[in-house]
């Protein structure tokens, strides 16, 4: 299918790694013109060289180095991509762990990073698309916002509130083609669940191999879900053909 989106700018975050890779990667493949931010410049460059390799000729491939949750950083990306037609926002989760040990820091570097950080380049963003009559917002949140757990609630808490701002402004950007939609993974393949794992194999003394495998044994589909998978439900999300879904929380977990 062809997603109608070739020549449109995206400014993808957390793009040199995981699901934010895959984003990127599905977009090139479009011929979008992609602008990837992360903190990493070695990875940053390896992954803008894979969506060079993907794109069509003629299709403009960018990246900078900066941490997406700083004003500087922002003010560097926006300056890179300063009108994009698509937002993926996506930055790092907060470590798993005991509400009962974190403190006000650590609560206030959770909302930074997956809640007001997102929020700040919506601000600096929709009403340029509202004024060009199309753009496509997507988050990368997590399925913890519907599925809440005690040990992820730094992440929940933050990405729950990023929903419901995005619930709430959704309603005002769609009839300007504008449209905000959450994506909510769970399992997929990505240095994120290889943490995951790691933790598991310290708390019950196993291997690598039995950790993933008990992991996969978890999800209705039996395996963890791919990057590229992933991707690909962000890139039909910008399509022209998504005009008419906004607002909403699309699960990507494997039925689970």
């Amino acid at each position: 299918m062809d997603l109608g989106i070739a020549g449109k700018r995206a400014l993808v975050c957390a793009a040199s790694k995981g699901l934010g890779r895959g984003c990127a990667l599905a977009l090139a493949r479009e011929g979008v013109h992609v602008t990837i931010v992360a903190r990493g410049r070695e990875a940053l460059e390896a992954t803008a060289a894979e969506l060079e390799k993907v794109s069509p000729r003629g299709t403009a491939i960018t990246w900078i180095a900066a941490d997406i949750t700083t004003p500087e950083g922002r003010a560097a990306a926006l300056g890179a991509c300063p009108q994009p037609d698509i937002l993926v926002n996506n930055a790092g989760g907060p470590p798993p762990g005991d509400f009962r040990n974190w403190s006000r820091e650590d609560w206030i570097a959770a909302l930074d990073a997956n809640m007001l950080t997102p929020i700040e380049l919506i601000k600096a963003t929709v009403d340029g698309m509202i004024a060009r009559r199309f753009g496509r917002i997507v988050n990368i949140t997590s399925a913890m916002v519907k599925s809440p757990r005690a040990t992820m609630a730094l992440s929940t808490t933050a990405r729950t509130g990023l929903t419901a701002f995005c619930k709430a402004i959704s309603f005002e950007a769609a009839a300007d083609n504008v449209t905000i939609n959450n994506l909510l993974p769970e399992r997929i393949d990505t240095p994120r669940q290889q943490q995951m794992a790691e933790r598991m194999m310290q708390r019950e003394g196993i291997g690598l191999d039995e950790a993933r495998r008990r992991i996969a044994m978890t999800i209705a589909a039996r395996r963890m879900g791919r990057p590229e998978e992933f991707g690909d439900a962000c890139a039909f999300l910008c399509a022209a053909q998504a005009g008419f879904i906004s607002g909403q929380n699309l699960q990507l977990d494997g039925g689970s």
